[in-house]
């Protein structure tokens, strides 16, 4: 059993979506989320409206599955990360669970 966690901004929920769907895990929990990004205080210049940091609405993803799940999962992040996603990249990550109760 694996823990699969999916961080994104807001605007792209239905890819992620879409991501889950192809790899077939059908039952997962989301939540909203602001992602905080701090920048260097020799760049605020360019950024002068917000004090050092900007915030960004952002969802949480997650859900339990297994190793084959998640590999299409991470396949279908990289993908879409090439294509569509630069500045804002899909973040994912995988844990392992020792012990549960189903």
């Amino acid at each position: 059993m694996k823990l699969l966690i999916i961080t994104s901004v807001s605007q792209f929920e239905k890819d992620v979506s879409k991501i889950f769907e192809k790899a077939e895990i059908l039952v997962y929990s989301t939540s909203d989320i602001q992602g905080q990004k701090f920048f260097p205080s020799k760049t605020i210049q360019n950024n002068w409206f917000s004090a050092q940091r900007d915030s960004h609405d952002s969802k949480l993803y997650f859900a339990f599955t297994t190793e084959d799940k998640v590999e299409a999962i991470f396949k279908g992040v990289e993908a879409f990360n090439a294509e569509k996603s630069k500045s804002n990249p899909i973040k994912a990550i995988v844990l392992e669970i020792e012990k549960y109760i189903n």
